[in-house]
């Protein structure tokens, strides 16, 4: 929706806080009196030392993760109910007669079942994946080797070399072919070279577990055998770009003709690969790492056929374990739930069939989402979504206006990029279509490669067409949301827009402190520090002044500062350029809430609520939204893999660096998160 002035926008705004200001009488908040657990609180917590635990210390000392659970938070918390919801739903089908073959409530209802059929799993041990270790035992050479590489998507297998569909970051009406390259069974490839007593527990345990797969697979001598699989994976992995580094769009957008590749790289026949591939092959391929290909293709040629097939044969084991008998699955689950993310016991079968049903890549997730939203997505809180998100954007342009340290030029471009974010909120206008997809109730492993093959052929039809910008990425029912450069936009699924994140009935600041901050965050994706390289049409280019982006590097070097400054775990600490961009979103989001709180209030004051001020309720809603209870291993993996920081310092990160925080609780020097003012950053 296009407006004319500030003050429509506040309008919207201010219409969009009606329907959750507090007293309302329609209804009453799911959480607290106003939408904030405050029994969660450990108030004998200084707010100033530590905000993480005084809006969550109470829950973090009582909370016992259960066994299955590697972390527990507002997140999962959502989504144990979505969840809960979809396992219901497909019970009612199974409860439901006259379902149509070939509907998309038969597959639902079929593929679940196919996954809860343990007793027939059980009595097939490896044999549904016979064919698969069969085409790998029968590699005899070059041609078969990247043949496998090609396939190892199906298969569930792992490849060194990868090519797939992206959008193209400077023409976002166009798909574009990349080459990758990976190929690793472990998290990172830190977990290969990290001297740390922690990562050679941990490579030990691997070799191990290589060997138990391999041993399903017939393989003799499987200990040897695996220790050289180790060695493959390390060499594969020391050429390879760090996470940090990979980040950055403009290192790793790099392309050329497939031509000039073939000419580049002639040690490996990427046309073969396309072909096996079944892919059209593109005139342009982006070569996202170049000057890790060489090397990885340099393994390649030296390692041993044997030593390809052992690679992967353990690869489809581990890959299809799930599928497969209980002793397959919970050989694997001892090192890669266990060791990898401290689990100790696995998910009940219904979870891990709603996961793999639902899932938006491998599984039925859009037809799964279909049934959600009718049961469960309210229309009003799409309006109220809506409104919110205006109220957001004239908040951002409000505080891109007070910003001293851009030129205006560079604000014109900020200007015209908001002004064109395009927001898409519960569910998308038209649902995947899976009516090319067969699924079966007695073979999850046939069911499973149908699906791994419906996607494929999905990324293959896209080489050469133009993009469909009304695609969805996630599911209605993920709790989660995105900003997506390319196409300028800002995605909220229906399963996030619940307490404590939103809630129609709660108080104004615990919405704007809540769901406000994350579709701030959201926002601020679009001006982090990779998000910031695409301008308002999705085009990957520079659009700011030198002096401006200067100033712009400048406060975000200091701030990865402070976030290199956390250590959740001895030695282990958090990576602020890996985290960058969910830092930033993180600051610009609580930021951006907060103005747009503020401008709903038309002028007038906040009610106390509990004897808690308007500003207070926000910030303990912000808070209340990152708290987080984590396993060792699990947290070991966040901090070497994930661009977001733990929630710990989702809490506590933003607020030091936000002086309206210092004001609502009277934070002072000495308090452990006080910053002096000149150190705070402020970018949004």
């Amino acid at each position: 929706m296009k407006f004319s002035s500030l003050s429509l926008a506040l309008a919207l705004g201010l219409a969009s806080t009606a329907s959750f200001a507090a007293g309302n009488p329609a209804g009453k908040p799911e959480l607290g009196d106003f939408g904030v657990d405050l029994s969660a609180r450990d108030l004998s917590v200084k707010p100033g030392d530590d905000f993480n635990r005084y809006v969550s210390g109470t829950w973090l000392k009582s909370y016992q993760l259960k066994d299955y659970e590697t972390s527990f938070g507002s997140f999962n918390a959502l989504r144990d109910r979505s969840e809960e919801q979809v396992h219901g739903l497909i019970e009612e089908l199974h409860a439901k007669g006259g379902i149509a073959p070939g509907s998309n409530d038969q597959k639902v209802r079929d593929f679940y079942a196919s996954y809860m059929d343990r007793d027939a799993r059980d009595a097939k041990g490896i044999k549904p994946l016979q064919p698969v270790l069969k085409r790998i035992g029968a590699i005899k050479s070059k041609g078969d080797l990247i043949n496998a590489f090609a396939n190892a998507d199906l298969d569930a297998s792992a490849s060194p070399v990868r090519l797939g569909v992206d959008l193209d970051r400077k023409n976002p009406d166009a798909y574009l072919v990349s080459l990758n390259v990976g190929g690793l069974g472990l998290p990172d490839k830190d977990y290969y070279t990290n001297p740390d007593a922690r990562f050679v527990k941990i490579r030990e345990a691997y070799v191990a577990h290589i060997a138990r797969m391999l041993a399903f697979a017939g393989a003799k001598d499987a200990q040897a055998r695996a220790q050289k699989v180790l060695e493959l994976e390390t060499a594969l992995a020391k050429p390879q770009w760090e996470r940090a580094k990979r980040r950055d769009r403009d290192k790793t957008y790099n392309v050329s003709s497939f031509a000039e590749l073939q000419k580049q790289f002639p040690s490996y026949d990427f046309a073969a690969h396309l072909k096996a591939q079944q892919m059209p092959q593109p005139d342009r391929v982006n070569i996202v790492t170049p000057d890790a290909v060489q090397p990885v293709l340099d393994v390649i040629a030296a390692t041993p056929l044997p030593v390809w097939r052992d690679y992967l044969a353990f690869h489809a084991v581990d890959g299809n374990a799930e599928l497969l008998s209980r002793e397959i699955d919970n050989a694997s689950f001892e090192f890669n739930g266990k060791v990898l993310a401290g689990q100790k016991a696995q998910k009940d079968d219904w979870k891990r069939a709603v996961a793999i049903v639902g899932a938006k890549d491998g599984g039925l997730g859009d037809a799964v989402g279909e049934l959600y939203v009718a049961k469960y997505f309210q229309p009003e809180s799409k309006v109220a979504m809506d409104k919110l998100v205006e109220n957001l954007r004239a908040a951002l342009r409000q505080n891109i206006q007070q910003l001293d340290w851009m030129g205006e030029a560079t604000k014109a471009e900020a200007y015209r990029k908001l002004s064109t974010f395009r927001p898409k909120i519960g569910y998308p206008e038209k649902w995947t279509d899976y009516s090319s997809v067969t699924i079966v109730p007695d073979d999850l492993v046939a069911n499973a490669i149908q699906m791994r093959r419906f996607e494929r052929n999905d990324e293959n039809r896209r080489v050469g067409q133009k993009t469909d910008r009304d695609e969805w990425r996630m599911t209605p029912q993920t709790v989660n949301a995105y900003y997506n450069s390319t196409f300028n936009e800002i995605v909220f699924p229906a399963a996030i827009l619940q307490p404590p994140f939103f809630d129609v009935h709660a108080d104004a600041a615990v919405n704007y402190g809540g769901i406000g901050a994350v579709i701030g965050h959201e926002m601020g994706h679009g001006f982090d520090d990779q998000g910031s390289k695409s301008d308002a049409d999705g085009v990957q280019r520079n659009w700011w002044t030198d002096a401006d982006r200067a100033r712009f590097d400048e406060r975000t070097k200091a701030l990865g500062a402070q976030y290199d400054s956390y250590c959740p775990l001895e030695g282990q600490c958090v990576n602020g350029a890996l985290t960058m961009g969910e830092n930033i979103g993180d600051l610009g989001g609580i930021s951006m809430a907060y103005t747009a709180y503020k401008l709903s209030l038309d002028g007038k004051p906040a009610p106390k609520i509990d004897g808690l001020t308007g500003d207070q309720r926000f910030f303990l809603a912000f808070g209340q939204i990152w708290k987080g209870k984590y396993r060792d291993e699990s947290l070991l993996n966040l901090i070497k893999t994930n661009p977001h920081s733990p929630g710990m310092y989702r809490a506590n990160g933003p607020v030091r660096n936000f002086d309206p925080w210092y004001q609502a609780f009277d934070v002072k020097p000495g308090d452990a998160l006080y910053l002096p003012p000149e150190k705070r950053v402020r970018i949004w």
